[in-house]
């Protein structure tokens, strides 16, 4: 069942709002809930309907846990049937290792983000559903939204802007200087559910594979089906076919169980992974979450990411939004960088590095032997 809106596109355009927040994910609603139990008002917007499935591995790591715990959620992974994930079974071609993993649990995207907006709804905020946003311009003491829907344009004005926008844009009248840099050779993600899979996959384990043109995890969701989420060369993506083309030989390299037509399955897609934005903020505007920097995900970092910088933003946001100051937007890109600078720097090591087949030979030789010695990095991939 669809989260229903709390007003219609007309009645938000009634009020100056302390905070608009565009994009409904875990950074965004984290944001909205935060601010709201601070005393501001929200509203929270999005152009999809909620439940909405998206490409991702559908993994929370413990820093994730951490982060909803810190904010009384922490019941809210369990209450809806997260699965815990026991270990991960890395492979290439050359061999495969078990690696047991730090905390964390599988639950779907629709199911993760629908109960962080409920969860917003009932601290208090406002939800807007199935709306296209994009700045507005800044006036003397607000900014202005524009809100889209089929006949329907509204302008919204806020004290202060939040853009979580995800890997999207904000459209047409977004500000450039907020547009992202795309590093070169990114590779982009794909996705697909599976409702019947081999049982060689079971639940708990996080399945990987990395291979010549990118790699694909594979895990069990809470409604026991199977998720696939790959990052994957732009060039194998074109020899392949298509994505499932693509996953199905990283699969074959491997030889772990095909799953059938998986060139036919309705795959769904990802702009380029990797990616900074040039700035975190303009004027009465900041951002966060995937908007504010992305690199490739392995484990629920990319969720865990997302929370933490919707943690962090609202402190600051709260107090941004009473008296704007080009200094807000350089304080947040410091503290974005104290948060995440570290965990997103090993990412990228290991991105590089699972590029490289000699090293990815070298690293399954050695953790086949000593698998203990992936015990501290994956500790520092979950945010612990």
């Amino acid at each position: 069942m669809n989260i229903a809106p709390t007003l219609r596109c007309e009645q938000a355009g009634d009020r100056c709002w302390d905070v608009v927040i565009l994009g409904a994910g875990p950074a965004g609603s984290l944001a909205a809930h935060q601010l709201v139990r601070m005393g501001s008002s929200v509203l929270l917007v999005d152009k999809a309907h909620f439940p909405r499935w998206k490409v991702c591995g559908c993994c929370l790591n413990a820093g994730a846990l951490a982060t909803l715990d810190r904010v009384g959620l922490g019941s809210l992974a369990g209450q809806r049937g997260a699965v815990p994930l026991r270990h991960i079974e890395l492979a290439a071609a050359n061999g495969q290792v078990a690696l047991p993993l730090a905390g964390g649990v599988a639950l779907s995207r629709e199911t993760l983000d629908a109960a962080l907006v409920q969860a917003a709804r009932d601290a208090g905020a406002d939800f807007l559903p199935g709306v296209l946003a994009a700045l507005g311009e800044e006036r003397q003491s607000f900014r202005s939204v524009i809100l889209r829907r089929p006949e329907v344009r509204q302008e919204v004005r806020a004290r202060l802007v939040l853009v979580a926008v995800g890997l999207g844009s904000l459209g047409p009248s977004g500000e450039s200087s907020l547009a992202p840099t795309l590093a070169k050779g990114s590779r982009i993600g794909a996705g697909v559910l599976v409702d019947r899979a081999p049982a060689f996959y079971r639940t708990g384990i996080i399945y990987m594979t990395c291979g010549t043109g990118g790699y694909v995890g594979l895990v069990r969701r809470e409604d026991g089906r199977l998720n696939l989420a790959a990052a994957l060369d732009v060039g194998l993506v074109k020899q392949a076919g298509g994505p499932g083309g693509a996953v199905a030989q990283l699969l074959d390299q491997v030889r772990w169980p095909n799953i059938p037509d998986l060139a036919g399955r309705a795959w769904r897609g990802t702009p380029a992974l990797t990616r900074r934005a040039r700035c975190l903020g303009g004027n009465r505007v900041l951002v966060l979450g995937d908007a504010a920097g992305y690199i490739e995900p392995f484990t629920g970092e990319g969720i865990a990411w997302a929370l933490a910088t919707g943690l962090a933003v609202a402190p600051l946001a709260h107090r941004a939004q009473e008296a704007w100051r080009p200094e807000w937007a350089r304080e947040w890109a410091a503290r974005y960088a104290c948060l995440l600078a570290k965990q997103q720097r090993l990412c990228r090591l290991a991105a590089q590095t699972l590029r490289r087949p000699a090293l990815v030979h070298l690293l399954l030789a050695v953790l086949s032997h000593a698998p203990g010695l992936a015990k501290p990095f994956l500790r520092r991939f979950a945010g612990k």
